[in-house]
């Protein structure tokens, strides 16, 4: 129930337009009163048409000349979908007086605007302006709908945030007569037993589902089919619409002229026409026809063409007849009083534009889930929305919160909350000083589990995805000149000596025990000089590599350096013997059996080691 008080605003700032009517404002409204008079003669079992209701000043005002186009100067507002968002958000929903009539004023834009409330048909009249000002063919529409939709009930609609995509059709597989082998053996026996246990348990099943539909079934609306509400037409052709459809003022959705939402359609109207339907709609609006220029479907005021109106035009006064059969004096009148008074792009400065929600944000019931909506500069984090899931339609149990942000410094523009396992992904945009893409955690210490992704396009080295923790190092690469693609890391635990209160993780770094890296195929070398992995193991002085298979091998190809045993490791000397190498290559060439080439090798290995090892110390430093 609205709590505003609508006889008490002032209207003495308002022109003098809207406080009397000019001659021409006249003459338009005994034209309107001689088609109303008309119609309830000829159809006097439907219900009265919402035609020229009192405005502001309790004044009665023709509903054509309430609409006002008007384009606003926000890059926004030139497309449908903007001027349907900001609508919806920065008015402030009113119920009818009365939900089976139409009201019996209808508001200028102007007051609307001003206060940001009001009821369908206000939200109607101004969307139709801002579409119309934008280029589209748009129409006021008064009809019926459903309770939900009057009522702007949308706990048993899907959040549009979680809507999935329409998935696309499977191809067909072109060879259908090829023969599907099982894919693992099934017991006959355990099938027979499942099957069993699924009939006797169907019978409580069904008792939960019964119970479950029943619980969310919505009640009866006694109303239906009754409920008087106001929405926007959008015929296609202007704009390069494809198709006619509807837009909902309170929530600014699209939806289809098929749509069962919307029961029937009384009369259309925009800036220059009122059109009456004439077509059935006890199935809804989803058998009538818009095409406005047949008048076996649509019964139009002031005709637009030389053919006569289907309604009689007989009446007693002389000068109402010559008017209603020359439709070009009619229109002439209309262009005349369609002269804005007051242009609407004035009333709505920037500031109020960026800060839609008169009453600082808008929250938004879906079903099983909550969607808050703030302006920008609302709050100090940037916080523009936030979606909360629930598991129940009671809304307390979260199971997932998701935040939008605007404007943050570190390009932060979303962030998924897991209330279940408490992880927590942030989600940035392009031109981060990391190029950070995403980061996953679950507490913001170091080594506690931290999963960060990157843009590798902007990255020297290709990285795209890396995961840390405790333990454990794995980094992921993408579009390498070396064909390396994964790195996987083995970190120990610190010597317990060394940690002493203030001591920091880089004085005391955790002791590398082994580093894998893995390669994808370079076609430009034979497999067995094609490493596929390389394992270095820091702490027992071994490496061990492993090369790529050809198309007819079975066991790839590996050369393993060991630690020579009973010798002491000097830090610039290499000691190589057959003792500490073992080689397989069953298929490698002679200069694989060279020790002079394992020793180039060996030595090649243990400048990468030590590079690797102040890669991985970066990586930790940048974790």
């Amino acid at each position: 129930v609205s709590d505003f008080d609508w006889s008490s605003i002032d209207t003495s700032h308002l022109p003098s337009s809207y406080k009397t009517n000019s001659w021409q404002e006249k003459e338009l409204l005994q034209l309107a009163d001689h088609f109303f008079q008309q119609y309830t003669h000829l159809c006097p079992d439907r219900k009265p048409l919402f035609i020229h209701p009192l405005n502001e000043c309790g004044v009665q005002k023709f509903v054509s000349t309430t609409v006002r186009p008007t384009l606003l100067p926000y890059p926004d507002m030139y497309y449908w979908s903007g001027c349907a968002s900001f609508v919806c958000d920065y008015l402030i929903m009113e119920p009818l007086k009365c939900p089976i009539t139409p009201p019996s004023s209808l508001y200028s834009p102007t007051t609307i605007l001003k206060y940001q409330r009001g009821n369908c048909f206000d939200f109607t009249v101004l969307l139709c302006s801002l579409l119309i000002g934008a280029g589209y063919d748009a129409y006021c529409v008064h009809g019926y709908a459903t309770l939900e939709m009057c009522s702007l009930d949308q706990t048993q609609e899907v959040c549009p945030r979680l809507r999935k995509p329409p998935e696309v059709p499977e191809e067909e597989d072109p060879n259908k007569y090829r023969i599907e082998y099982p894919l693992q053996p099934q017991s006959k026996f355990e099938l027979q037993q499942k099957a069993k246990k699924e009939k006797e348990t169907e019978p409580a099943q069904e008792e939960e589902s019964e119970e479950e539909v029943e619980v969310e079934k919505p009640r009866r609306d006694p109303l239906h089919g009754l409920r008087v509400h106001a929405w926007v037409l959008v015929l296609s052709g202007k704009r390069k619409v494809p198709e006619t459809f509807f837009i909902n003022p309170f929530t600014g959705n699209p939806h289809s002229t098929t749509d069962e939402c919307f029961l029937g359609i009384e009369s259309i109207w925009n800036h220059r026409n009122y059109w009456v339907n004439m077509q059935d709609c006890r199935k809804g609006c989803k058998d009538l026809s818009f095409d406005l220029s047949d008048p076996f479907c649509w019964e139009i005021m002031f005709a637009e063409s030389n053919e006569p109106s289907q309604l009689p035009t007989e009446s007693a006064e002389k000068d109402t007849d010559d008017m209603v059969s020359d439709p070009s004096n009619a229109l002439e009148q209309w262009e005349f009083c369609m002269k804005p008074s007051i242009c609407l792009a004035s009333l709505l400065p920037t500031a109020e534009y960026e800060n839609p929600f008169s009453r600082g944000k808008k929250v938004i019931l879906y079903d099983k889930a909550k969607l808050e909506k703030w302006a920008a500069y609302a709050n100090e984090d940037g916080l523009v929305e936030r979606l909360t899931v629930y598991a129940d339609s009671d809304y307390t149990e979260e199971l997932e919160v998701k935040e939008w942000f605007k404007h943050r410094e570190d390009l932060l523009y979303m962030r998924e909350v897991n209330k279940q396992t408490q992880l927590i992904t942030d989600h940035f945009r392009p031109g981060h000083p990391l190029l950070l893409k995403a980061h996953s955690y679950t507490s913001l210490e170091p080594e506690t589990g931290h999963t960060v992704e990157f843009y590798h396009t902007a990255r020297v080295d290709g990285l795209w995805k890396r995961f840390e923790n405790a333990t454990e190092m794995t980094e992921y690469f993408v579009g390498r000149e070396d064909f390396l693609h994964t790195r996987h890391i083995e970190l120990g635990e610190r010597e317990k000596k060394m940690e002493k209160a203030g001591t920091t993780a880089d004085a005391n770094p955790r002791p590398i025990v082994q580093i894998k890296e893995y390669f994808h195929r370079n076609p430009e070398k034979p497999a067995d000089e094609d490493i596929e992995e390389r394992i270095f193991m820091v702490i027992d002085d071994i490496i061990q590599l492993t090369y790529h298979l050809e198309l007819h091998d079975t066991i790839a190809s590996q050369v393993v350096f060991c630690r020579a045993i009973g010798r002491e490791k000097r830090e610039d000397e290499i000691f190589l013997s057959r003792e500490n190498t073992v080689k397989y290559q069953p298929w490698s060439s002679e200069k694989h059996k060279n020790m002079l080439h394992l020793y180039d090798l060996l030595w090649e290995l243990r400048e990468e080691q030590k590079e690797l090892k102040q890669q991985v110390r970066d990586s930790e430093a940048e974790v």
